[in-house]
């Protein structure tokens, strides 16, 4: 996730902490720390994979991230870039392609562990170790099938992880990303999840228009507020709209040149008084084992890792403080 767009206002935010009434215990502040694997653990694993998903929870996640759009017969898949080419054998956008043929992709192809960037490309061939899988010219590791390594649906993972909580990012899939397209794709998802029996989901976008239809179609599930109803809330004067469970939010936000802390213990404090959890993701922080320490003893509620083998050691090894609840 990456922050798209937030008021200016927010270079104010982190001096926004006005008190609130205590509101009804959310479920999702019953347990924390939640290692929730980021596209699955994309520096560990080939993002947004059903194999990445299977290994992260397998290494101990407790929730998965994982980013959605709409193909162009109108099938809702899972693919965090609006482009394939960063990580699939193919080219051009996921709104330019019909199921089938995202389905005939490779989406461990640029795959490389172990490496600063795992999707560099023009590394040698060697270093692409699960290249092939999805197409059969490499067998799979032992235990994983030949379609783990495609292009999902959301309503594969859905049913691949009946138990598992998951959050839901809404994207544009077009070059344009237009808040319009936003919004027709909250729409399609909608339909699709109002016929899931499950309340272990959020939604989330960083358009707030999108995430307000969603909560319009669907208002039992969950929701993340998009950049909007976050910037409300930090100001301390608004809510961060209907339907809202939880925050997901980086630990600092670039604005004019200036670093403007976002996650930080006040912050966290303050959205567990007022009923809601708290969720960071790290993509423009960068991660280490002191920065999920620091996070842990913030009190926050869980972590969007892109690294959730690593992490889930830190949590074996770090406490969470009495002082957390």
């Amino acid at each position: 996730m990456r922050i798209a767009v937030l008021t200016p206002l927010l270079a104010v935010a982190a001096l926004a902490l006005v008190p609130a009434g205590a509101s009804a215990q959310s479920p999702w502040l019953e347990r924390r720390v939640l290692n929730i694997a980021h596209q699955g653990g994309e520096s560990e694993f080939p993002s947004n994979t059903l194999y990445a998903f299977k290994r992260s929870v397998r290494a101990g996640a407790d929730m998965l991230e994982l980013d959605v759009g709409v193909t162009r017969d109108g099938e809702v898949v899972v693919m965090h870039d609006t482009t394939v080419s960063r990580t699939t054998n193919g080219r051009g956008t996921v709104a330019s392609h019909t199921l089938k043929r995202l389905r005939s992709l490779d989406a461990a192809y640029w795959f490389a562990r172990g490496r600063a960037d795992p999707y560099r490309h023009g590394l040698k061939r060697a270093a692409y170790r699960l290249r092939g899988v999805a197409t059969g010219k490499r067998r799979p590791p032992r235990g994983y099938k030949r379609s783990d390594f495609r292009v999902p649906t959301l309503r594969t993972v859905l049913r691949a992880f009946p138990r598992t909580p998951i959050t839901i990012e809404i994207k544009a899939r077009t070059r344009q990303e237009e808040t319009a397209e936003y919004v027709r794709n909250a729409t399609v998802l909608a339909k699709l999840l109002r016929k899931v029996r499950r309340r272990d989901i959020i939604v989330a976008s960083f358009r707030q228009q999108a995430v307000d239809r969603f909560h319009a179609l669907a208002p039992k599930i969950a929701l993340a507020p998009g950049s909007d109803g976050a910037a409300a809330w930090l100001l301390g004067g608004g809510s961060p709209g209907p339907g809202v469970a939880a925050f997901q939010l980086p630990i600092t936000y670039e604005l004019g040149g200036q670093r403007i802390a976002v996650t930080t213990a006040e912050n966290v404090a303050r959205a567990h008084r007022e009923g809601f959890a708290w969720h960071t993701w790290l993509s423009d922080d960068g991660e280490s084992v002191a920065t999920w320490r620091q996070l842990i003893d913030q009190c926050v509620d869980g972590v969007m890792t892109s690294r959730p083998v690593a992490f889930e050691r830190t949590l074996r090894a770090h406490s969470v403080p009495a002082a957390c609840g």
